[in-house]
């Protein structure tokens, strides 16, 4: 009795070379970034345990000053040790000054569908540019890298006016959509998929599927990490905009974490404990979210063009 093996159509061809490519991929990543010899290792491994201790240096500061009562982080000289004890009178000024759980989760949705709208447009706007071929690409490629040598501060007056005409302004969602255009996130994804070989979309072309069908089952499985390292990037830059939050809103129930956190202030003068206690309340959700998704940032942006390559 014979056995009949199923036959291999292009689109399962087009999915097995996508996973060789991923794996290559991660090899490739892992040897940019550790080296190739036990000695290439040890010294990337040093100089990150080095840099990492600087980075997080002010953070655990921070979070230890907030920690202690006015008088101990103004006290002369600095002590690690405070002498009125840990508290955490800081923060519970803070949260009672103002409404933090309305303004998180007002962050959490601006941020979110900003970050889901940017990356959409600029995942379309960078396929167009890697692979099809039309008049004036040359031209609006141009514009786009222009676009990124223009400071946001000189379109706040346009955006506000353009707002008010569409009515949106003082609300969430004109929060959100001027900043779902970031340029340089249309030029990293373009640098990722000019990576990918044009045989893999040949496969699924062979088998019927269209442009919007190879960007939808092809590329976008091959890009989950640069797609991940551009979320995140989007996600904290919107969590972070100070400046057009504050200008487009006026009412307290729509501000986002920092403009609300800079709401909190006290009649006293500045009182230091209660703004790191600010601080790292804002900081974070985004402390957990990249520790959450770094190796995703760091495979993404290493294999995108501008991670030294």
């Amino acid at each position: 009795m014979s056995t009949t093996t199923p036959a291999t159509t292009p689109a399962t061809d087009a999915r097995a070379r996508a996973r060789a490519q991923a794996q290559l991929e991660a090899e490739h990543t892992r040897r940019l970034t550790l080296g190739h010899g036990r000695t290439g290792r040890a010294v990337a491994y040093a100089t990150v345990a080095v840099l990492a201790a600087v980075w997080a240096l002010p953070m655990v500061w921070a979070v230890l000053s907030s920690l202690k009562s006015e008088a101990d982080v103004s006290a002369a000289p600095l002590s690690f040790w405070p002498e009125e004890g840990w508290t955490t009178e800081a923060y519970r000024n803070v949260i009672a000054a103002g409404d933090l759980p309305l303004w998180i989760w007002n962050s959490v949705l601006v941020s979110t569908l900003v970050t889901v709208i940017t990356v959409a447009i600029s995942a379309l706007a960078a396929y167009g540019f890697s692979r099809q071929r039309f008049r004036g690409r040359r031209g609006l490629f141009a514009l786009t890298v222009a676009a990124i040598m223009v400071p946001p501060q000189i379109l706040i007056v346009p955006l506000f006016d353009q707002m008010i005409a569409m009515r949106l302004s003082d609300t969430l969602l004109g929060v959100a959509l001027p900043q779902v255009v970031m340029p340089l996130m249309v030029i990293v994804m373009k640098n990722f998929f000019d990576q990918i070989p044009v045989e893999l979309e040949e496969a699924a072309r062979l088998d019927g599927a269209g442009d919007l069908r190879v960007f939808w089952s092809v590329i976008l499985p091959l890009s989950r990490s640069i797609l991940t390292a551009v979320s995140i990037f989007v996600f904290i830059s919107a969590w972070n905009n100070f400046l057009w939050p504050f200008i487009v809103t006026n009412s307290p129930e729509l501000m986002t974490i920092p403009v609300g956190l800079g709401t909190v202030k006290n009649a006293y003068g500045v009182q230091y404990a209660q703004e790191l206690a600010s601080a790292v309340i804002g900081a974070l959700p985004l402390l957990i979210v990249f520790m959450l998704f770094q190796r995703h940032i760091i495979r993404g942006f290493a294999t995108s063009g501008m991670g030294g390559q």
